[in-house]
């Protein structure tokens, strides 16, 4: 699969920025931005950073078992004054159990927490031209998730290029037991509270992600279709968040509720 391995055409640039991020990754440790060292990175120079970060993890034993979109919603947007979506991709190390406790030292860096809605696909979905209905009916289930978003880059002083190389700043991601089917659900209608430490601190609706997480998920296919990489059957696909992000710390607890769907929940020490 290209989206495991080093594209051949890399060039030592790439190879170099992909090591870096990889490096801090294990390391736990951040690096400056890459968009402010006079490089001229693009858009797809960035994606080529990705690819290449991921190809090393992959060396490393992770599996791909989906993908995620980043930087959705508005609230998000505005606060890291990123303007367009980016998109990651999620491998097994990064699934947490549904109200597991994750520690921040030694595994994360500076975590914050989102809460989406995932998509469980029945089927593959490959751009270009996959459309909202394409998305439904290759959808399996939905599920409540929590991603926990954590930067590479020092302070999250991020622009698009750096998110979109950090492998669009994702950390691990929770799903909850719940799935259900979305076939006759309003998805932009769904209304989800997040939850820190028993104290609501946010609630947002599906719109928030481009109109609609099916409208997200067309453009994610569409999007990774240009770069030869496909939605995979069985693949789990976050959608994007649907509140702002919310910093975490040793021992917080995160819950959401996504109404009409079910909960999920994740501690941190």
């Amino acid at each position: 699969m290209r989206s495991a391995s080093l594209p051949p055409e890399a060039s030592p640039l790439i190879a170099s920025l992909g090591a870096e991020l990889h490096a801090a990754l294990r390391a736990c440790r951040t690096v400056p931005p890459l968009a402010g060292r006079g490089l001229d990175l693009t858009i797809d120079d960035s994606y080529a950073i990705s690819l290449d970060f991921l190809g090393r993890r992959v060396a490393e034993g992770e599996r791909v078992v989906g993908k995620k979109i980043g930087v959705t919603s508005k609230a998000v947007q505005d606060m890291l004054g990123v303007h367009q979506p980016d998109f990651g991709f999620l491998t097994n190390v990064m699934a947490v159990a549904d109200g597991a406790t994750v520690r921040i030292a030694g595994g994360l860096i500076q975590p914050r927490a989102e809460a989406e809605i995932a998509f469980i696909l029945r089927h593959e979905l490959k751009g270009p031209g996959v459309t909202e209905t394409d998305v439904l009916e290759a959808t399996e289930a939905i599920a409540p998730c929590f991603e926990i978003v954590d930067s590479r880059i020092e302070n999250w002083k991020i622009g698009i290029v750096d998110t979109i190389a950090d492998n669009a700043s994702c950390g691990v991601f929770v799903l909850g037991d719940a799935r259900l089917d979305p076939r006759g659900l309003d998805l932009p209608a769904l209304r989800v509270e997040m939850f820190k430490n028993g104290t609501k601190i946010s609630e947002g609706l599906g719109s928030a992600v481009q109109g609609s997480p099916l409208t997200a998920v067309a453009w994610l296919a569409n999007t990774l279709g240009r770069y030869g990489v496909t939605l995979g059957a069985g693949e789990v696909i976050l959608s994007g968040s649907l509140v702002p992000l919310a910093p975490a710390v040793a021992g917080d607890e995160f819950t959401l509720i996504l109404h009409g769907v079910g909960t999920a929940s994740i501690r941190f020490a």
